[in-house]
This record gives C-alpha cells, sequence and structure tokens, in this order.
C-alpha cells in the first residue's frame, strides 16, 4: 500500500532536526561578571561597616565562646550607643598583638573596677556575670586598683579569668579600638546562639 502524502507529512512533522549551535554571547558573559561584582561589592561594604565574622583564637571567653567558635559582630551598634557592662567585643588592644581580642566589657567609663579576695568589684558592688568563672587576680604591677575607668574608654575581662590576658594586664582600652560587638555564635552549629544582651 502507498503511502499517501499527508501521511508522509504527519510522520515528518515528529522527526526531530538538530538544534543549531547558540552563538557565542558576550552580553551573557557581561551580566554575569556584573553580578558577580555587584555580589562582591555588597560583601566589602557589610564586612567594612556594617557586620563581620570572626574566629574566636583565644581560650579566654571559654564557656561562652570556645577557641574555632564563628561569631558575627556588628559594627553599628558603637555608633549609636556606648559600649555597657557585659557587652561581648572584638577589639584590638593596645598591644603589640597581630590579632583582635573578643573580651566582655566589665566596666565602662566613669566606673570604678576593684579586685579584692579573687572578685571583681565595681563601684564598690560585686559584679558578677553568667559564664564567668575562675579567681580574678591582678596581672600587671601598673595597673593599679582601684581604678577609675577615663573617660571614652572601658575595661575588658575574659570570661574565663584565670586564662585570660586582658585589661588586667594592658588596662582600660579606648572606645576606638572596638571594631563591634559580638551579636550572635553561628558556628558550630550545634552551638548557635544569640549573644546580644
Amino acid at each position: 500500500m502507498r503511502e499517501t502524502l499527508d501521511e508522509v507529512a504527519s510522520q515528518d512533522a515528529y522527526r526531530s532536526e538538530p538544534m543549531p549551535d547558540a552563538p557565542f554571547s558576550w552580553r551573557a558573559v557581561l551580566e554575569i561578571v556584573q553580578a558577580l561584582a555587584l555580589a562582591v561589592v555588597i560583601s566589602v561594604v557589610l564586612n567594612l561597616f556594617i557586620v563581620q565574622v570572626t574566629e574566636v583564637r583565644q581560650r579566654s571567653m571559654e564557656a561562652t565562646l570556645l577557641q574555632s567558635d564563628r561569631v558575627l559582630v556588628s559594627k553599628v551598634d558603637y555608633r549609636f550607643n556606648e559600649p555597657r557592662p557585659g557587652d561581648i567585643v572584638v577589639f584590638n588592644p593596645t598591644t603589640d598583638v597581630a590579632i583582635p581580642y573578643v573580651k566582655r566589657v566589665v566596666a565602662v567609663a566613669g566606673e570604678t573596677v576593684d579586685l579584692r579576695n579573687g572578685r571583681l568589684f565595681v563601684n564598690g558592688q560585686p559584679r558578677e556575670f553568667v559564664g564567668a568563672h575562675g579567681t580574678t587576680l591582678a596581672q600587671a604591677p601598673d595597673v593599679k586598683y582601684p581604678l577609675k575607668v577615663p573617660e571614652g574608654y572601658f575595661f575588658a575581662m575574659g570570661d574565663n579569668r584565670e586564662a585570660s590576658s586582658d585589661s588586667r594586664s594592658f588596662g582600660p582600652q579606648p572606645d576606638s579600638r572596638i571594631i563591634g560587638k559580638v551579636i550572635l555564635r553561628f558556628w558550630p552549629l550545634d552551638r548557635l546562639i544569640f549573644l546580644e544582651w
């Protein structure tokens, strides 16, 4: 039996023709490059002015923060407010160190710090923080107590008082040395917690 022209045409309609290769598009490449550049710019702006990720490199904040924990640091808090007792901050100390320190603010400008019987006193009253532990002793003979924190300065200590080099060894630190306030511990994931006070 001979196929009719309509049947042949119908069979041809189902045959797949190879598609020609799409021409190379510089426009598509340019759009990808622009998107990547925008992502880099946003990341740099966020890191410079808003937030940054910091790795805890010391044991001085154990067990609140462990060595190798990753934290998110807000850089905007102290543009509008002064540091407060209890804040955990990242700062560049006025000592010859290559890495920023992560410590807790225990006293601020105008407050008087004293160390007695292995305890911290501020303005004559014991000042305790959840997570702080160990005997609180003086560390350097040139940091004398009672010590009044000067205007524009803060006094910081690690929560792990017996394994922390802090304001007890290098004195109060200028507020201007603060990089930011720790607001979140996000790594490892099983220790994720918001730390903002």
